[in-house]
Protein backbone atom coordinates (compact mmCIF):
# COMPACT_ATOMS: atom_id res chain seq x y z
CA UNK A 1 0.00 0.00 0.00
CA UNK A 2 1.21 3.48 -0.92
CA UNK A 3 1.91 5.81 2.30
CA UNK A 4 -0.71 8.63 0.61
CA UNK A 5 -3.61 5.87 0.62
CA UNK A 6 -2.38 4.40 3.77
CA UNK A 7 -3.09 8.36 5.13
CA UNK A 8 -6.12 8.68 3.26
CA UNK A 9 -7.29 5.66 4.97
CA UNK A 10 -6.05 5.88 8.44
CA UNK A 11 -7.97 9.75 8.11
CA UNK A 12 -11.11 8.04 6.90
CA UNK A 13 -10.69 6.06 9.87
CA UNK A 14 -10.15 8.78 12.48
CA UNK A 15 -12.69 10.94 11.29
CA UNK A 16 -15.29 8.25 11.13
CA UNK A 17 -15.07 7.33 14.75
CA UNK A 18 -14.37 10.77 15.77
CA UNK A 19 -17.31 11.95 14.47
CA UNK A 20 -19.43 8.96 15.54
CA UNK A 21 -17.77 9.53 19.73
CA UNK A 22 -19.04 13.12 18.77
CA UNK A 23 -22.57 12.41 18.36
CA UNK A 24 -23.91 9.63 19.30
CA UNK A 25 -21.22 9.05 22.72
CA UNK A 26 -23.65 7.00 24.69
CA UNK A 27 -23.71 4.57 21.74
CA UNK A 28 -20.51 4.19 21.63
CA UNK A 29 -20.40 3.53 25.50
CA UNK A 30 -23.41 0.87 25.31
CA UNK A 31 -21.16 -1.00 22.55
CA UNK A 32 -18.34 -1.70 25.11
CA UNK A 33 -20.93 -2.30 28.24
CA UNK A 34 -20.57 1.33 29.68
CA UNK A 35 -22.83 2.75 31.02
CA UNK A 36 -23.29 6.20 30.19
CA UNK A 37 -23.14 9.54 32.11
CA UNK A 38 -23.32 13.02 31.66
CA UNK A 39 -19.29 12.97 32.42
CA UNK A 40 -18.92 9.85 30.33
CA UNK A 41 -20.26 11.16 27.29
CA UNK A 42 -18.29 14.79 27.66
CA UNK A 43 -15.04 12.59 27.73
CA UNK A 44 -16.33 10.55 24.52
CA UNK A 45 -17.39 13.65 22.58
CA UNK A 46 -14.09 15.01 23.60
CA UNK A 47 -11.96 12.27 22.42
CA UNK A 48 -14.34 12.93 19.33
CA UNK A 49 -12.98 15.95 18.41
CA UNK A 50 -9.37 14.79 19.48
CA UNK A 51 -9.67 12.17 16.94
CA UNK A 52 -11.65 14.58 13.99
CA UNK A 53 -8.59 16.53 14.60
CA UNK A 54 -6.09 13.66 13.92
CA UNK A 55 -8.39 13.02 11.08
CA UNK A 56 -8.12 16.48 9.05
CA UNK A 57 -3.91 16.27 10.21
CA UNK A 58 -3.84 13.12 8.38
CA UNK A 59 -5.69 13.82 5.64
CA UNK A 60 -3.82 16.87 5.15
CA UNK A 61 -0.33 15.54 4.82
CA UNK A 62 -1.22 12.37 2.83
CA UNK A 63 0.71 14.00 0.07
CA UNK A 64 3.44 15.37 1.57
CA UNK A 65 7.32 14.08 1.10
CA UNK A 66 9.70 13.21 3.51
CA UNK A 67 10.47 15.70 6.10
CA UNK A 68 11.41 15.90 9.93
CA UNK A 69 8.42 17.25 10.44
CA UNK A 70 6.55 14.12 8.79
CA UNK A 71 8.64 12.00 10.86
CA UNK A 72 7.64 13.72 13.91
CA UNK A 73 4.38 13.47 13.19
CA UNK A 74 4.44 10.05 12.13
CA UNK A 75 5.71 9.49 15.83
CA UNK A 76 3.22 11.34 17.96
CA UNK A 77 0.50 9.01 15.54
CA UNK A 78 2.68 6.00 16.70
CA UNK A 79 2.33 6.69 20.57
CA UNK A 80 -0.89 7.79 19.92
CA UNK A 81 -1.90 4.21 18.53
CA UNK A 82 0.52 1.99 21.28
CA UNK A 83 -1.63 4.73 24.04
CA UNK A 84 -5.08 3.54 22.84
CA UNK A 85 -3.86 -0.27 21.95
CA UNK A 86 -3.27 -0.67 26.13
CA UNK A 87 -5.82 1.63 27.20
CA UNK A 88 -9.23 -0.29 25.86
CA UNK A 89 -7.94 -4.13 26.92
CA UNK A 90 -6.45 -2.64 30.62
CA UNK A 91 -10.25 -1.03 31.08
CA UNK A 92 -11.42 -4.63 30.15
CA UNK A 93 -9.51 -6.63 32.51
CA UNK A 94 -10.28 -3.85 35.37
CA UNK A 95 -14.29 -4.66 34.79
CA UNK A 96 -14.48 -0.95 33.20
CA UNK A 97 -15.23 -2.27 29.87
CA UNK A 98 -17.01 -5.26 29.74
CA UNK A 99 -18.19 -6.01 27.01
CA UNK A 100 -15.07 -7.78 24.38
CA UNK A 101 -17.01 -7.31 21.64
CA UNK A 102 -16.52 -3.52 22.78
CA UNK A 103 -12.52 -3.84 22.34
CA UNK A 104 -11.54 -6.31 19.80
CA UNK A 105 -12.03 -4.44 16.39
CA UNK A 106 -10.43 -1.51 18.33
CA UNK A 107 -7.55 -3.44 19.18
CA UNK A 108 -6.97 -5.17 15.97
CA UNK A 109 -7.52 -1.36 14.11
CA UNK A 110 -4.67 0.23 16.53
CA UNK A 111 -2.31 -3.18 16.14
CA UNK A 112 -3.00 -2.27 11.99
CA UNK A 113 -2.16 1.33 12.82
CA UNK A 114 0.84 1.40 14.70
CA UNK A 115 2.00 -1.10 12.32
CA UNK A 116 1.42 1.10 9.28
CA UNK A 117 2.70 4.07 11.49
CA UNK A 118 5.98 2.15 12.09
CA UNK A 119 6.71 0.93 8.69
CA UNK A 120 6.43 4.56 6.98
CA UNK A 121 8.41 5.98 9.79
CA UNK A 122 11.01 3.21 9.34
CA UNK A 123 11.10 4.05 5.45
CA UNK A 124 11.92 7.55 5.80
CA UNK A 125 14.50 6.40 8.01
CA UNK A 126 16.30 4.01 5.59
CA UNK A 127 15.48 6.41 2.57
CA UNK A 128 17.99 9.10 4.64
CA UNK A 129 20.66 7.23 5.00
CA UNK A 130 20.95 5.94 1.75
Amino acid sequence: MKRKTFLSVASFIALAVGTFALIAPAILLESKGVVASAATEVWVREVGALLISVGVSLFLVRDHGDSPTLKAFFIGNIMLQLSLLIIEPLAYANGIITKLSGIVPNTILHILLVSGFIYYWAKMQRSNRA
